[in-house]
């Protein structure tokens, strides 16, 4: 396991020894052509962002980011910028979920989008920045990492001291992770329950089912194939899984409905992300040669599925898709994969979603932590008053998208306050 925990750091320490001395083409300003925007960034400027980042108060950050890089006379100097605007973005988010400071505007506090397009708008000025000094392209992808990682809560994952809690009673530790909007070319205005509840919950605590105290951290994804193949999960997770009680891996799922997911399946089904691009293959890790078909749950998910967690029914989904042993078509199986069998869909299908739940489970066996509680939790589709359903002529929040995306965040917190007290 020693082995394995150091294994997961290489990829930031060599990130670290990225220089700045070689001399690159320095990007243009935004606007002129030279610098080419990211499908996520060219979305910025379409209506809905727009609107959601001022109804918000977050439409000053990108321009002030941008003023601040350009008076960064180093590199040094650059990082500190980045970093401080990443955290401030983070930070700023959870607390406008929280209720805490000013609201920035009348979009509802509980919204992730903000977060979302503030987080898109300073890549894209980071991307465009043209510093006084040589910057390598090695250079400028650590900063984009480090805004990355620092606005996503990702690097933020702090618990208390066990005996934190009241009259010294034992703290517990509860990991939680969501993910940003996707499908953005359906419907710009998306928002994903996942992601908000991840800003709802973060650095929060809860009373489990058995009485005890419990703290929850969180941190947020990307809807990104490359950014999973390239380690963020593990990088993100496997410091902070020896020390938790319980994790889960949370995302939007199907309408009407929460899902435990069983078993997760080692397949890409190649559906687009929010760059448009797709990936059918199976599912890249270090040590392919020990990599399983399938991980199982170890959530406790009969005791989630037969509490009263909200207004949501609650499902243990143990359908798979699987090539069986010797065979090349695909096959639905409603009780679970067969002895053999290659994967095509886990219970919560080959995108993303399933392919986070992998990662992390996979993760949690190579650490050892076979014993410890988690897996992934589907939450229903969050959906737009019927009045509002056309994209075109929608509005970017309503009345009862609000109440579904609040009414989502309170039952994935009474879903963990069973999963962490459960025996």
């Amino acid at each position: 396991m020693a082995s394995l925990r150091a294994a997961l750091a290489l990829p930031l320490a060599a990130l670290s020894l990225a220089l700045v001395a070689a001399p690159t083409a320095p990007a243009a300003a935004a606007g002129t052509g030279a610098v080419t925007p990211t499908v996520e960034e060219a979305r910025l400027d379409r209506a809905a962002p727009r609107e959601i980042l001022r109804r918000s108060g977050f439409a000053a950050l990108a321009p002030e980011f941008a003023r601040a890089l350009d008076r960064a006379g180093s590199f040094a100097a650059a990082e500190q910028v980045v970093g401080r605007y990443g955290a401030g973005l983070w930070r700023r988010a959870v607390e406008r979920a929280q209720g805490r400071g000013d609201a920035g505007g009348d979009l509802s506090r509980d919204d992730d989008r903000p977060l979302y397009w503030a987080r898109i708008a300073l890549t894209r000025e980071l991307r465009a920045w043209e510093p006084g000094f040589t910057v390598t392209e090695e250079g400028r992808a650590r900063l984009l990492d480090r805004l990355e990682r620092s606005s996503r809560g990702q690097d933020s994952l702090r618990f208390p001291d066990r005996t934190e809690g009241k009259a010294g009673q034992g703290v517990k530790r509860i990991l939680l992770t969501g993910f940003d909007p996707f499908t953005l070319d359906r419907d710009t205005r998306i928002s994903n329950p996942s992601g908000a509840t991840a800003l709802a919950l973060d650095g929060t605590w809860l009373r489990t089912a058995d009485g005890s105290l419990a703290r929850v951290e969180t941190a947020v994804f990307p809807v990104r194939w490359q950014d999973f193949a390239d380690g963020t999960v593990e990088r993100t997770l496997g410091p902070r899984l020896p020390d938790v009680d319980l994790f889960t891996t949370v995302s939007q799922g199907r309408p009407g409905r929460f899902d435990i997911e069983r078993t997760n399946g080692a397949w890409r089904g190649g559906f687009p992300d929010n760059e448009n691009l797709s990936r059918t293959e199976t599912v890249p890790v270090d040590d392919p040669a020990t990599q399983p078909q399938w991980t199982s749950t170890t959530l406790p998910y009969a005791a989630i599925t037969a509490a009263p967690t909200g207004r949501f029914p609650v499902y243990d989904n143990t359908s798979v898709t699987e090539l069986p042993a010797g065979g090349d078509t695909p096959v639905v199986r409603p009780d679970g994969p067969t002895p053999g069998s290659r994967a095509r869909a886990g219970g919560g299908g080959n995108y993303l979603s399933n392919e986070i739940a992998y990662r992390a489970t996979l993760l949690r066996d190579r650490l050892g932590l076979t014993r410890l509680p988690g897996g992934h939790v589907h939450t229903p589709v969050l959906q737009f008053g019927p009045d509002n359903t056309d994209p075109a002529t929608g509005t970017v929040t309503d009345p009862v998208f609000v109440r579904n995306r609040l009414d989502i965040i309170a039952q994935v917190r009474a879903i963990l306050a069973v999963a962490a007290g459960a025996r």
